[in-house]
């Protein structure tokens, strides 16, 4: 379990729009005339007025730049979370999962339990998917049902509830009956641990994260 630190970091607002699913964030800009912005994990150079891969660069000012992407708006930042933009009618029966890397190199992303909106924080280091019991209460987890288990922490052992979520959705990808803890803790971000991740194959490269999902 990361410390809460590392957590409050990583909790940086993410926006879903009704395009084609695709993670777009910025990573830098060429005077106020171009952004470097990562596109499905790709690095591209976008010209103000231009269109690559569906974005169109609006506008650049500073450290932001103003996009459209399937008819909706949306402003990126420099070093800011990706803006994940995800299909409202999509079936989640893709199989790849592409995430670069946010602030601090951690990977953030927009996703869902049990058909809700969520914000997750990839951590290899959990065991299992894992959320605080107001986020638990928010999505409707009837963790007061679940196993009681305790749960190393930083801050020493708590008692906690081990229950199973119907889906967590992540972009298009959807995997459902998978285990979480519910912690007796305030968390800023779900942990998004081993009980989803270990159903893909992971692959990093430099500051990409790409999941393909195991046969």
């Amino acid at each position: 379990m990361r410390r809460a630190a590392c957590l409050a970091a990583a909790a940086l607002a993410l926006v879903a729009g009704a395009a084609a699913a695709q993670s777009v964030s910025m990573s830098g800009s060429i005077g106020e005339r171009a952004a470097l912005l990562v596109i499905d994990g790709q690095p591209r150079t976008v010209a103000v007025g231009s269109t690559v891969q569906g974005v169109k660069l609006l506008a650049l000012q500073g450290s932001e730049a103003e996009v459209e992407v399937g008819g909706r708006r949306q402003r990126l930042r420099i070093g800011g979370a990706p803006v994940s933009v995800g299909d409202a009618g999509s079936t989640g029966a893709a199989s790849t999962i592409v995430l670069p890397a946010g602030p601090g190199g951690h990977f953030v992303t927009l996703g869902a339990i049990n058909g809700r909106p969520v914000q997750f924080m990839v951590d290899t280091g959990a065991t299992t998917v894992s959320l605080g019991r107001d986020e638990a209460e928010r999505l409707g987890v009837p963790w007061r049902e679940g196993r009681p288990v305790v749960t190393r922490t930083a801050n020493g052992d708590v008692q906690s509830h081990a229950v199973t979520l119907r889906s967590v959705r992540v972009g298009d990808v959807e995997v459902g009956q998978v285990a979480a803890t519910v912690l007796p803790v305030s968390m800023p971000v779900v942990l998004l641990g081993n009980s989803f991740l270990t159903r893909f194959q992971m692959t990093r490269e430099n500051d990409v994260l790409r999941l393909e999902r195991r046969p």
